[in-house]
């Protein structure tokens, strides 16, 4: 965020917080630029509450899909008794569609929501900053690119941020609004009170490749990846591991075959390619799945069939070798360890605090406990423990104890939540 600068047309921190106040609350018109599944979502959203969306699309057979997945989701509510038809009506006339950007001219807040191409990106915000009034924010609904690399083709980084919704849109309670280092306070406040607006939770952080959820999410399930071509157990036996020991709705690979793989590879690769850690590298087999065009649900394949297709189902199973190093009884521990000290090392470095990593992984991935709630429910001194074990066993840096949770353990302190504000 920018330092308080009134001189160079900055907002001071009395003007921010006078922003706060009114910013949210005077917001009128959202746009939103792409309506794929997100950004149908994304207009649903802010339509149920009261705001009136102008959707854009590239062309006319764009807009009519995006039509229609607003249709569908809207009449699916209805069905299931959670919208009246009168209800539906009304965000349906609140929510304008066009081909043209220049109707976004009275917008106060746009979101971005074309595909995650940094190129693609910058295009639109370099013609939205020609559009939009001078005051309006520019948000981007990227779920890992830089934020800061997007905002720099405007004349106005100060005004842009992410607000990076969950899919689907409509259901997850999380948004990570995304401040860069020219970010001012008033900005990101009232993309912030935005969301909280919408009926959103918002976690407030700043650009780093991933932000919250998915840099812990993605080598989380990476890792199982690697388990899974390293054989140390069967396909099933690592979904049921995480289901049945963790309590996720559903395991590592299936939720990888939902996500999309060609999306979860994309998603690891700019985190390699900003922090250069092993811990980001794309598993091989997950490179080769993509690059066989096994990208899950959406293909009928990936690491589990979801059409019969009448093709060969690739052989997820165990080896011999991998039941000697622990099998499925191992997959759970290995996975868990790894994971809670990622979660850890993020709160280490100060990127975000505990609250904020639990709060993102619930609301954002579905946790029914955040990795931090698990850690502290196994015990320090027990996860560090199982920690230096693994990491002397494999020499997998994931393992590598953190020094904060050394710290926490040397002092005595049975809660790192309780412990680190």
């Amino acid at each position: 965020m920018t330092d308080d600068m009134g001189a160079d047309g900055a907002r001071t921190g009395t003007e921010a917080a006078a922003d706060t106040a009114e910013g949210a609350a005077a917001v009128r018109t959202v746009g939103v630029v792409g309506l794929g599944t997100m950004g149908a979502g994304i207009a649903e959203v802010f339509a149920r509450a009261g705001l009136d969306v102008v959707g854009v699309e590239a062309d006319a057979a764009a807009l009519d899909a995006g039509r229609r997945r607003l249709d569908a989701s809207l009449a699916r509510a209805v069905q299931r008794g959670r919208l009246s038809d009168e209800d539906r009506d009304g965000i349906v006339g609140r929510i304008a569609l066009y081909t043209e950007r220049a109707a976004l001219a009275a917008a106060d807040l746009v979101v971005e929501v074309v595909p995650e191409r940094i190129e693609a990106k910058r295009e639109v915000f370099a013609e939205l900053d020609r559009i939009v009034p001078e005051g309006a924010v520019l948000a981007t609904n990227t779920s890992s690119l830089a934020v800061t690399e997007i905002a720099a083709c405007t004349t106005r980084p100060e005004r842009v941020v992410g607000m990076h919704f969950f899919n689907p849109a409509p259901v997850m309670e999380l948004v990570e609004v995304v401040t860069t280092v020219r970010t001012e306070p008033a900005a990101a406040a009232l993309a912030s009170g935005l969301a909280a607006r919408v009926g959103k939770t918002p976690v407030t952080v700043g650009d780093r490749a991933g932000f919250v959820a998915n840099a812990l999410l993605l080598p989380f399930l990476n890792h199982a990846v690697v388990l899974l071509e390293e054989r140390v157990a069967s396909r099933d036996d690592i979904d049921a591991a995480v289901r049945d020991g963790i309590g996720l709705p559903m395991g590592p690979l299936a939720l990888l075959d939902l996500i999309g793989l060609d999306v979860s590879l994309a998603v690891l690769d700019v985190l390699w390619a900003e922090f250069r850690d092993p811990r980001y590298a794309a598993a091989p087999l997950l490179r080769r799945m993509v690059a066989a065009g096994l990208l899950g649900r959406k293909t009928g394949r990936g690491f589990h069939r979801h059409a019969d297709d009448g093709a060969q189902e690739p052989e997820f199973t165990a080896s011999p070798l991998g039941e000697v190093l622990g099998g499925p009884n191992a997959v759970t521990t290995l996975l868990l360890l790894a994971h809670m000290n990622d979660a850890v090392r993020m709160v280490q470095c100060g990127y975000a605090t505990p609250d904020q990593v639990e709060t993102a992984m619930r609301l954002g991935c579905g946790y029914p406990r955040g990795p931090l709630e698990l850690l502290d429910g196994m015990g320090l001194d027990n996860v560090l423990k199982g920690l230096e074990v693994c990491h002397q066993t494999t020499r997998n840096s994931g393992f590598l104890p953190t020094a904060l949770l050394r710290h926490l353990v040397d002092q005595g302190a049975t809660s790192l939540r309780a412990s680190v504000g």
